[in-house]
């Protein structure tokens, strides 16, 4: 097991990453407080990990919440699901909400966690490799509306996040590609080197290596912690993070929740992002073809639906980057080297979206 920290102070917390950890009761037993604790999942994990977790957490008086799985899950209606089962187990702020799942999960957990009774402790054990390189760490807890992708939501940082790489053996092939887009993201925005091993290891990756995996995971949480922690509400630098993430919120708005899965969106926003990065004289075209050709490698799309591009300047308007009325831009300016601009043009965006096409 490796571990590192996100350091915020009084509320820093672990990160364990891992082969064989989810069922680990040493990793658990810190955070229980005797209010018992309730593991919410899905449909699809329940039945392959949650009784791992049960007997981790054996000494406490466990809640089950088993929702459906997919982005339609994180609804008001789910949500209140939540809630209704917390109430009926009488789960109190001394309870313990664990987030068992992919990011879906770890988003409607983690928000049912800030926001009932004004806010109790939770765990994340992601469970997917999207999840585990970005959406459980950080803090960002939400749920989607019709208007936006997580436009509801509350930053509540977890007491710890339990990443078991061995999970990533029953991945669908497709939700592992979809993890590599944000693996990919980390190294564009933030770390040119680890492009480079990227380039050098995808095969790897997609073969699940665990070696290669579990170095993956590590340098993005590293990535991200350090971020995290200088701006952990996004006021500045965090903005990086979402790379390709307002062209892909809207690619996933536009066509409907799930879809297309989240790296997906992300994976062809971050190839229009790179063309409008071209557009804006701060990235070589040369550049621009190793973003196509890594996410390529990835089996990821380069291309984005066929949504006409004023529908998705219109779903970008709503952007939460957005400022003073400005939908803010993040660019490259160089691979490994990303920076936030709210100076963009939108003939350049709707040209940027046209490149992105051929």
């Amino acid at each position: 097991m490796e571990s590192l920290s996100v350091e915020l102070g009084s509320r820093s917390y672990p990160i364990h990453i891992g082969a064989g950890l989810i069922g680990s009761a040493p990793l658990y037993a810190p955070h229980l407080k005797g209010g018992g604790v309730a593991v919410v999942t899905s449909e699809i994990v329940a039945p392959l990990y949650l009784a791992a977790v049960k007997r981790a957490v054996s000494g406490a008086r466990v809640t089950e919440i088993v929702v459906s799985d997919g982005e339609q899950a994180k609804s008001w209606q789910t949500l209140e699901r939540v809630f209704d089962a917390l109430l009926a187990a009488r789960c109190g702020r001394d309870s313990l909400i664990v987030a068992l799942g992919g990011g879906v999960i770890g988003d409607l957990a983690g928000f049912a966690a800030a926001t009932y009774q004004r806010g109790i402790p939770f765990v994340q054990v992601p469970t997917t490799l999207l999840a585990q390189v970005d959406s459980s760490v950080g803090g960002k807890t939400a749920i989607n509306h019709a208007r936006g992708k997580n436009m509801i939501g509350a930053f509540h940082q977890p007491l710890a996040v339990i990443a078991d790489v061995a999970t990533l053996d029953t991945l669908p092939d497709r939700e592992l590609r979809s993890g590599l887009a944000e693996v990919i993201k980390h190294g564009l925005a933030l770390d040119a080197a680890f492009v480079d091993w990227l380039e050098r290891n995808i095969d790897l990756l997609l073969k699940r290596d665990a070696t290669a995996l579990t170095h993956a995971v590590k340098r993005s949480c590293e990535l991200k912690a350090r971020i995290v922690a200088a701006d952990e509400r996004e006021a500045a630098e965090r903005a990086l993070l979402n790379f390709g993430h307002t062209f892909g919120h809207a690619i996933e708005a536009g066509t409907g929740y799930g879809a297309w899965l989240h790296g997906e969106a992300i994976a062809a926003g971050m190839v229009m992002a790179s063309e409008l990065s071209l557009l804006m004289g701060q990235l070589k075209k040369t550049e621009v073809s190793r973003v196509r050709e890594l996410l390529h490698r990835a089996g990821l799309p380069v291309k984005g639906p066929a949504l006409a591009p004023e529908k998705l300047l219109e779903l970008m308007s709503i952007d939460k980057k957005a400022a003073k009325g400005k939908t803010r831009f993040v660019l490259l300016e160089s691979i490994g080297r990303a920076a936030l601009r709210s100076d963009v043009e939108e003939s350049r965006v709707r040209a940027a979206i046209v490149a992105a096409a051929q």
